[in-house]
């Protein structure tokens, strides 16, 4: 049986027998506005259902740490006081944020943790999307910035170069939280899981009884909703995705989806959806975002040996190359070569 995570829902993993000696939990937890699900094998059922309270409870903790929504979380802090003087915070969430600015230095910008006042004037930020008004994408596009992050290590110290600046951890946390849930099932002894944040990242911590290869997986296909475009299978691996189809609007004859291109200020057009499977969930989450505003040419010239993508393509707004191949083949969905 294969898993569609890409449906934003863990369904349910029945009608396969497991051998008499393993037993299987299920159980489900809510944190960072999702819904964090466990699968986990084991011979112990004590063992099971404490590894999944730890698990749980680092979800919790990871969301106090990085959310945008609890006045008592130091990112909330950090929002409220770095353009006022440089904040002092934990290495975890120094850390953190040392990759994000790595991540968009080696995006060349399409990946930005200061993109929240675009996804406030775009309507992404708590609903489904509206055309700006006049002139608000160029006043928030004067409010982003990762380069106005000012990290300062010997202090360890996070401070906003100018003021308007607010840091968005929707393009990071769940996959940093899977990350360390991962950690915390392997420190009790689990050897068997599938970890999942909102369907849309997940990792397989090595394999179910019945498949040696890893964890079966679909891929939605984008344009159907009951199709899936893709099967793998995941061991002691992560997959993203991120795609045009989850939150949409249409206006002056074009969908505006909330995938956001920080350097220009609109919606990425070109690409239904991009799976991104690494070794680690923060990675494949992080890039899931830039190879969809890159597209296939870029995402092909970087991509680490560790990867694999998977590009469901929108034919009306491809580049013609990638519209000759895609007629040619008639498949949007293609892994990348």
């Amino acid at each position: 049986m294969l898993w569609d995570v890409a449906f934003f829902a863990l369904p349910l993993y029945a009608a396969v027998s497991a051998p008499a000696e393993m037993l299987r939990l299920e159980s489900s937890a809510d944190a960072m506005g999702s819904t964090f699900s466990l699968i986990l094998y084991g011979e112990d059922r004590n063992q099971l259902e404490s590894a999944a309270e730890h698990a749980f409870a680092e979800a919790r903790r990871v969301d106090l740490l990085l959310s945008n929504y609890k006045p008592e979380s130091e990112w909330s802090s950090v929002n409220r006081e770095a353009a006022d003087h440089p904040v002092t915070v934990s290495k975890e969430l120094f850390d953190l944020l040392a990759d994000c600015i790595d991540y968009s230095r080696r995006s060349e910008g399409a990946f930005d943790i200061t993109v929240g006042p675009l996804m406030k004037v775009w309507g992404f930020y708590k609903g489904s999307g509206q055309f700006p008004r006049p002139g608000a994408v160029e006043q928030a596009m004067g409010q982003i910035g990762y380069r106005n992050i000012v990290l300062n290590p010997s202090g360890r110290t996070v401070s906003f170069a100018k003021p308007g600046l607010n840091l968005d951890p929707g393009g990071v946390g769940k996959g940093y939280a899977v990350d360390r849930m991962v950690q915390v099932l392997r420190a009790d002894g689990i050897r068997a899981a599938l970890i999942s944040a909102g369907g849309s990242s997940i990792y397989g911590l090595g394999n179910p009884p019945e498949s040696p290869a890893g964890w079966p997986i679909r891929i939605k296909d984008p344009l159907s909703e009951s199709e899936s475009a893709a099967a793998i299978t995941l061991k002691d691996q992560s997959l993203s995705t991120s795609g045009s189809y989850e939150k949409f609007f249409v206006a002056e004859g074009k969908t505006w989806s909330h995938i956001m291109d920080p350097r220009t200020g609109f919606p990425a057009q070109g690409t239904l959806s991009v799976s991104v499977i690494s070794p680690r969930t923060l990675d494949s989450e992080v890039w899931a975002k830039p190879y969809f505003i890159l597209g296939r040419q870029w995402t092909a010239a970087h991509l680490p040996g560790s990867f694999r993508v998977f590009y469901c393509q929108d034919a009306t707004h491809s580049a013609d190359k990638y519209k000759e191949r895609i007629d040619k083949v008639n498949q949007p969905c293609a892994w990348l070569q």
